[in-house]
């Protein structure tokens, strides 16, 4: 049984110290709520100015693959508690770490380890846990990967072991997809570029993110799992552009899908929030994929929650208790920088806010692309379908500009 925690004061000998590593728009979220509840945060950064930098006590930017660099900020800073907030991690460096008490792991340095790298997480799932996924095989060379696929078959998808919101990613329907899959996956990795993952494609009706909370029970002092309700989304060559709650799915599929993420969930071990991704197809469910952190389909609990994920990760990783209650069926959609350019500016603010239930999230991203996700918009309404449209028509007022065009 674990002893109620104490907070300390910011900046002072008293202060509980949480290092994010990783400070872009869903660690500004997790830093905002844990500054509400008293905490000094540290935000840690490969580029400056990253949005969680922006709102952090203090920011660092380092190469976080790099394991001395790492280990001496943390040495410097002595965090109570270290939180991954991207994949890409020294995570031998964080498994020092906890194993000599410098700092605590979110949720551990081992489910850190395992979910930066798709192989780990998979071989957890379909191979020591048994539960359903697509079928996969792994590949280090161009002949490799066409022997993985010839074992799961066409259509199939097509992803670096290490990466992030699609990048990388390549549906392949036949032999002719196959080098420019090979060659766009190994630009697209993260951290290992010479090893990728194949999947036999799964005919879904939908795909979910099952928010799951491992957080203290105050009733017993002990670790246990709570569900949020389902979020449906969409993805476009890989990375989400709108997403909603709840996803309407029946009794059975839902038990299931709660099943899967507990499994799961209860094998990483630690506490926080978990992202985990599944496909469903009337009453069956397969495991995709599982992020020790905050989604970023979960930005619609931003409007549809009592606590939003960021609220319920900082409250599971402080030992606080949490509360997943839907207040309201919601939406997200994505709004996309749609210029390369540094410092933009945004037209049309006025307009989406005048969108009944609607609020946004500009993230103040330094620097935009033109498919770089510069902020959300979300929308709650009477059902997910009101929701959806007022969230995309929210989204479509807003008006990415060079900064220079916008004086």
């Amino acid at each position: 049984m674990q002893t109620a925690p104490r907070i300390g004061t910011p900046l002072s000998p008293s202060a509980t110290r949480v290092m994010l590593l990783g400070a872009g728009e869903l660690g500004k979220e997790v830093i905002i709520a844990l500054q509400r509840l008293g905490v000094e945060v540290i935000a840690v950064d490969r580029y400056e100015n990253a949005p969680g930098q922006q709102v952090a006590h203090r920011a660092h930017v380092i190469d976080m693959t790099d394991p001395l660099a790492l280990r001496a900020l943390i040495d410097a800073e002595r965090p109570h508690l270290v939180v991954p907030e991207i994949e890409a991690i020294a995570t031998d460096a964080l498994a020092a770490v906890e194993s000599e008490g410098v700092a605590e792991v979110i949720p551990t340095a081992r489910a850190a380890q395992l979910t930066m790298n798709r192989e780990g997480i998979r071989r957890l799932a379909a191979e020591e846990l048994g539960l359903p996924t697509s079928p996969y095989a792994f590949a280090d060379s161009l002949d490799e990967l066409r022997a993985g696929i010839a074992k799961v078959g066409y259509p199939c998808v097509v992803k670096p072991v290490m990466s992030s919101s699609g990048k990388g990613q390549s549906v392949l329907k036949s032999e002719t997809d196959v080098e420019a899959a090979w060659q766009y996956a190994l630009a697209g990795g993260r951290v290992n570029r010479g090893r990728v993952i194949v999947e036999g494609f799964i005919h879904f009706d939908y795909e979910i993110t099952q928010l799951t909370v491992r957080a203290i029970d105050p009733a017993t002092g002990e670790v246990a799992t709570s569900f949020c309700d389902p979020i449906g989304h969409r993805q476009v060559d890989g990375d989400y552009v709108e997403s909603w709650q709840p996803q309407p799915m029946s009794a059975l599929a839902l038990e299931r899908a709660r099943d899967v993420a507990h499994k799961v969930t209860a094998a990483l071990g630690g506490r926080g929030l978990f992202g985990v991704e599944l496909f469903v197809r009337g009453d069956d469910v397969w495991f995709s994929e599982v992020s020790p952190r905050p989604h970023d389909t979960g930005l619609v609990t931003l409007c549809t929650q009592r606590l939003s994920e960021f609220e319920l990760h900082a409250r599971a990783i402080l030992g606080l208790p949490v509360d997943t209650a839907l207040r309201k069926p919601g939406a997200s959609a994505v709004i996309y920088g749609g210029v390369d350019a540094r410092g933009i500016a945004f037209e049309g603010v006025a307009q989406a806010l005048a969108v009944p239930e609607s609020d946004l999230r500009l993230f103040g991203k330094p620097e935009s692309f033109v498919k770089r996700r510069m902020g959300v918009a979300l929308a709650a309404g009477a059902n997910v379908d009101e929701a959806r449209e007022r969230a995309r028509q929210s989204a479509s007022a807003v008006r990415p500009v060079a900064g220079d065009a916008a004086k």
